[in-house]
């Protein structure tokens, strides 16, 4: 069943006829599902089947509908489909439905199961950008790997600041704090004092709890 991005099918035929199939599911399910007894959402829903009538021919065996219908048809349409969306969200999202349940529905079962994204395997660093006074722009800037592989969704950017006459930072374990981030550009902001100091940066790509290789260190002066 070709369904659109919200989950209704495609066409209005095949929507009236996952209505009959939720009067046909609800109907011996109602109490088990939580659906409170009439007068109630079922009784709506049969009512506006009712009201849309029987299937129509195909379209290119019947004639053109005369504007009033046309608006009529799509008003009880929509209305239908208002009433599948309530009575989805209030009753059909939560146990104590079955996947056997949601296929009866025409629905497609709930995954529980994470789809794991793999360990990162990218080495990426940053190129920095005057953006205002103590502050700086970076860029992710990718050595190894791709960024459109879900595994290096997010990177971990660390620093360091290193004031006049100080050494540098000999690796990536003197660098001191950190963010997470999962933006191609972002902003790092400094301290009042540390205008006209040097910064250090170096990336490792992170991904739930994952860490890829750590990437060049790269230093700019601080604005």
């Amino acid at each position: 069943m070709r369904q659109r991005s919200d989950w209704l099918p495609a066409s209005r035929e095949v929507v009236l006829a996952m209505a009959r199939d939720w009067q046909s599911a609800t109907g011996t399910n109602a109490y088990l599902w939580g659906i409170p007894p009439p007068p109630n959402v079922l009784q709506e829903l049969d009512i506006l089947i009712q009201a849309v009538g029987p299937p129509l021919p195909p379209r290119k065996t019947r004639p053109p509908a005369p504007p009033v219908a046309t608006a009529q048809c799509k008003e009880t349409f929509d209305a239908l489909t208002a009433a599948m969306r309530d009575m989805k969200r209030r009753y059909f999202l939560t146990p104590p439905l079955a996947d056997s349940d949601y296929i009866a529905l025409g629905l497609t079962p709930h995954d529980s199961t994470h789809t794991a994204s793999g360990v990162p395997a990218a080495q990426a660093t940053v190129e920095t950008y005057l953006a205002g006074r103590r502050e700086m722009g970076v860029k992710i800037v990718y050595v190894t790997g791709s960024p459109n592989d879900p595994a290096n969704k997010g990177c971990r950017i660390w620093r360091s600041v290193v004031s006049s006459g100080e050494s540098p930072p000999v690796n990536t374990e003197k660098l001191r704090k950190s963010f997470f981030t999962r933006r191609k550009k972002d902003l790092v902001q400094f301290d009042y004092g540390d205008s006209g100091k040097t910064a250090w940066f170096a990336v490792v790509i992170e991904n739930g709890g994952n860490q890829g290789s750590w990437g060049p260190m790269v230093s700019a002066l601080i604005p």
